[in-house]
């Protein structure tokens, strides 16, 4: 195998992950958005506000390994669905 096959195995490698943590963070951004109403209706903003800071966290982290493996478009990427989550964060009432 040669350096320029390592490096695009690699390359491939690595946008399968990016790929793949991308589509699970949109999934779990949906399901959290799904369910903010309910949430907030049943009492538990404190447990919204939990899930949304633990997304937040999560996609935070994987937006700067995107951008230390110079994956510029998952790093924008991230950043879209971070600014999403702030803004519904934002709109959970404060008890």
């Amino acid at each position: 195998m040669t350096e320029s096959d390592e490096r695009s195995d690699e390359a491939r490698q690595t946008f399968e992950y990016f790929s793949n943590e991308y589509a699970q963070a949109l999934h779990a951004f949906k399901a959290i958005e799904d369910q903010s109403t309910t949430l907030m209706l049943l009492g538990v903003a404190d447990d919204l506000r939990g899930f949304v800071d633990q997304f937040i966290e999560m996609s935070t982290r994987t937006k700067r390994l995107a951008e230390e493996k110079n994956e510029p478009h998952f790093a924008e990427w991230f950043g879209e669905l971070i600014e999403k989550a702030e803004a519904l964060r934002g709109a959970i009432p404060k008890r």
